[in-house]
């Protein structure tokens, strides 16, 4: 689907390889039957499909693209710890800072005030993920060239600011979170990034409806 962060973090993962592969887009409000049996538990993009077999959840599907092709710009470090790292960061990235970003968004009032401070506290813990656990100094998450974490929360430097927009509020402020906002910039200026991202006005638009939808 055009506008998921997570097929798009496969996707990325997939041009940093230089894999060429076949998209297509669903329609998750009238879902296809070769979506349905590619992924009959959770009936959800995005689905890989190599050598004709499946591979659901966008997580696991991108330690497969790396497994797979792992001589080609490798998204692990080869330390076990830093490699044990990047799988925490990651995680932590999809199960506390999108759902702090979504409560945000969703919300008004003293309720929204609250979700933006807790998404700032959770993005702040994230941006530990630049400085401690032996990354200190490093560009990326994955060092010097972007990695498995860069891969899963880029779509955060994509999004934030056009949330921050529609919003009225700042949430990453440079002088603040100042590795988050410099990681936000290096980021999108990358040319594997840069290619595949989706419009940026269908999205806000598309971000504008979706906060009515919640709010209505």
């Amino acid at each position: 689907m055009w506008l998921s962060p997570f097929a798009l973090r496969v996707e990325w993962a997939l041009k940093l390889k230089g894999i060429e592969y076949e998209y297509i887009d669903e329609d998750l409000s009238n879902k296809t039957p070769q979506l349905l049996h590619f992924n009959p538990v959770y009936k959800k993009i995005p689905v890989l499909v190599h050598g004709g077999k499946p591979i659901p959840e966008s997580l696991i599907i991108i330690e497969y693209i790396d497994e797979v092709w792992k001589h080609i710009n490798p998204l692990f470090a080869h330390d076990p710890y830093e490699k044990a790292m990047a799988r925490f960061w990651a995680r932590y990235s999809d199960d506390k800072c999108t759902p702090a970003l979504l409560k945000a968004f969703s919300t008004v009032g003293e309720t929204q005030k609250g979700a933006i401070e807790e998404a700032k506290e959770c993005l702040r813990t994230l941006e530990g993920g630049l400085k401690e656990g032996g990354l200190k100094g490093r560009k990326f998450f994955g060092g010097e060239t972007i990695g498995f974490v860069d891969i899963v929360t880029g779509w955060i430097a994509y999004w934030v600011p056009m949330i921050e927009e529609i919003m009225g509020v700042t949430i990453v402020d440079e002088g603040e979170l100042p590795l988050m906002h410099a990681w936000f910039r290096d980021y999108l200026q990358l040319d594997v990034v840069k290619e595949r991202l989706p419009p940026r006005d269908k999205v806000l638009q598309k971000l504008r409806d979706i906060q009515k939808r919640l709010l209505g």
